[in-house]
């Protein structure tokens, strides 16, 4: 209905306004064409129509009517709701014409947690001055920086009081965020394995099923592209977090951290093998369930099973 409302509104501006000669109509045929419409439609749907269309023939006469209606004149609550859809760039043009509107603390502070979940900077009481419209200049800066020298970016957010520096912390600010570059922050990760290791601990994989488990953890910590030590130690710290995270399954299925590994491991293998074009003789479910079975005994070939059948329907657990 809105949509409809819309065209009818746009057809008849454009009916006043006129066209010009390059397939443009004029102001009389589009008088005559809109009389034309009316006459030939349904004489129940002009009692009901007429009086809609007329209205909207009479509205936007004068330019200083034309255009988007003034969020001034509309109630507070409804403007914040139609600018809190506005990113920072359109936000920043909208305060040049309402400047008391688009400038509310709570639209910054909405975009700033929105792209920032967390910053130290959020719990501590505000400093004298402090407006999240610069707080979010402040972040965008750090993100830039990060993403050219993640130990310069990370002393950039201390310097201004953004981040405390605490390795928790900083594990926090890196789960929440996803401005990141994640090259750069595989680098960083790789050189702060304090922080590695509480951003690891921000997992929950509670109830979820391995593979799946597997690729939110890549998601956050991206893998490294060739196989090393990193890649060993990731492995080995989201085996060591699953288990954790599911005692109980664990016990169910005569899994240990040891196992888990050996199974991640296979999966990444599995994944390369399906997903690569390079590999023209794709292993079977078969040959997967003999091979897994051959490293960790003690596993179930129903579960060793439903592990290949997840990786062949849904893909890499590390893309």
């Amino acid at each position: 209905m809105g949509q409809g409302l819309w065209r009818v509104a746009r057809n008849q501006q454009l009916q006043q306004e006129g066209y010009s000669e390059q397939g443009y109509l004029t102001r009389e045929q589009s008088r005559s064409m809109a009389v034309s419409n009316i006459s030939n439609a349904n004489p129940r749907k002009q009692v009901q129509g007429g009086i809609d269309i007329y209205h909207l023939l009479k509205t936007r006469k004068s330019k200083e009517r034309e255009g988007f209606i003034n969020l001034e004149m509309l109630p507070p609550e409804l403007s914040f709701t139609i600018l809190s859809y506005l990113n920072a760039t359109d936000l920043c043009l909208a305060s040049c014409v309402w400047r008391d509107l688009a400038n509310d603390e709570l639209l910054w502070q909405g975009l700033c947690k929105s792209t920032w979940g967390h910053c130290s900077i959020y719990n501590k009481s505000p400093p004298l001055g402090f407006s999240f419209r610069k707080l979010y200049m402040q972040l965008d800066e750090g993100s830039l920086t990060f993403n050219a020298s993640p130990e310069e970016g990370v002393n950039y957010f201390m310097s201004k009081g953004i981040l405390d520096d605490s390795p928790k912390e900083i594990a926090k600010f890196i789960f929440c965020t996803r401005t990141l570059n994640w090259k750069k922050l595989r680098i960083y990760l790789d050189e702060r394995r304090d922080v590695l290791d509480d951003l690891v601990t921000l997992h929950n994989f509670r109830n979820q099923f391995l593979p799946n488990a597997l690729r939110e953890f890549f998601r956050h910590i991206h893998a490294p592209e060739e196989r090393g030590e990193y890649l060993e130690t990731l492995i080995t710290k989201f085996s060591h977090r699953f288990c954790a995270c599911n005692p109980d399954l664990m016990r169910e299925l005569g899994l240990s951290p040891d196992a888990v590994y050996v199974l991640c491991y296979s999966l990444i293998l599995l994944s390369i093998d399906l997903t690569s074009p390079h590999v023209k003789n794709k292993m079977s479910k078969r040959e997967f369930i003999r091979n897994t079975r051959r490293a960790a005994q003690n596993i179930s070939e129903d579960f060793v099973g439903h592990l290949y059948d997840n990786i062949y329907l849904i893909g890499h657990v590390a893309a």
